[in-house]
């Protein structure tokens, strides 16, 4: 990809903002707050494309910090990980929902107090982080409950949380996630464990990761980003964490999220901007423009509803991912002007062979 001009420094806000849109994502943003499993990696193994793009906007300024509901494993592990898949990053470059759980116990008992964890190594680290005592035990005396998904988690843990939060003691969840993405397939994640408590007790969690704001706030508060792109595979969690925080986001289709999926999104699971993988940090993403007959157009594709189904014009874009994005801008414009409610899509999307 050639080099591209830097922005004017004497430009007014508004011609800044135009600027921006003839540069890639990774000169956009100042930060990349990557999601991990399904985005970077599945299991041990590096999705297709994500180190060389990782690397190559890293290296043109762009930093990128690893934002992932996974509680199980410690930053260290992650960073190394990440290491070895040939993507650089140290410990202070990962944000876990460990971290922002841990945040939310210490806010709510004394320092130095314990704390019952169900869960792994990245939830106690991060509550000695804290400066709180981890315990296994109600035995022990905690002052609250803290929960995050680890594979080691059974019978006997989960039913420790149960007495304890049966007795009215405080009880955080990292993430309330349904599902896991692994080398395997999709297995069950935090959010069915918590669900075991839940039903043994009728009590609800406060909850800190992905899509709420604890987690959004744990991140800024460790980056510092300025101006972040959220990027992720989950319309549920990374790119409704993105519209809680006020911050653009990037959906890659390397995980859960299916383009078909797009179309009937609320507007809570709207993307920013779309891309089959990571190479999209890399692209000059183009904008959308709204016609006057309703008609949106993104890169070389136009899409207009008519009879209530929606149709593309007899130009084509190079990207179909552009047509996706003019697709779902005319879809969401329809939907939420209630013209006669959601549009047909399923010819159109099938257009783009995605």
């Amino acid at each position: 990809m050639p080099d591209l001009p830097e922005a004017p420094a004497d430009q007014s806000t508004a011609d800044q903002a135009q600027a921006d849109q003839t540069l890639p994502l990774y000169r956009r943003y100042d930060t990349a707050l990557l999601d991990l499993d399904g985005v970077v990696y599945a299991g041990p193994n590096a999705i297709d494309h994500a180190v060389e793009s990782l690397t190559r906007a890293g290296s043109e300024g762009m930093r990128l910090a690893y934002v992932t509901n996974n509680a199980s494993r410690t930053p260290d592990t992650v960073a190394k990980h990440l290491t070895d898949l040939g993507v650089p990053a140290g410990p202070s470059d990962v944000i876990t929902s460990a971290q922002a759980a841990a945040r939310l116990v210490a806010d709510r008992v004394p320092s130095g107090s314990p704390v019952l964890v169900v869960g792994g190594d990245g939830l106690v680290e991060a509550l000695r982080e804290r400066g709180l005592k981890p315990v296994r035990s109600l035995d022990d005396s905690p002052l609250a409950v803290v929960q995050g998904f680890d594979p080691s988690v059974g019978w006997q843990q989960l039913a420790e949380a149960s007495y304890a939060v049966a007795q009215g003691l405080p009880w955080v969840a990292s993430n309330t996630d349904l599902t896991i993405p692994t080398a395997r397939g999709t297995a069950p994640g935090n959010g069915t464990l918590v669900a075991v408590v839940r039903t043994a007790t009728g009590a609800e969690p406060q909850v800190a990761g992905k899509p709420l704001p604890p987690m959004h706030r744990e991140t800024i508060i460790r980056t510092g980003a300025k101006r972040p792109l959220v990027v992720g595979d989950r319309l549920d969690t990374d790119i409704e964490g993105a519209s809680n925080g006020g911050v653009d986001s990037l959906l890659v289709f390397t995980g859960i999220a299916k383009p078909g999926d797009l179309p009937a999104a609320p507007p809570e699971h709207r993307p920013t901007y779309v891309a089959a993988d990571l190479r999209g940090l890399l692209r000059v993403q183009p904008p959308l423009a709204a016609g006057d007959d309703g008609s949106q157009r993104c890169g070389g594709w136009t899409a207009t509803v008519r009879d209530g189904v929606l149709e593309f014009g007899d130009e084509r874009g190079e990207d179909p991912y552009d047509g996706l994005r003019a697709l779902c801008a005319a879809v969401w414009a329809a939907a939420d002007a209630d013209r006669g409610g959601a549009p047909s899509w399923d010819k159109a999307l099938t257009e783009l062979d995605l």
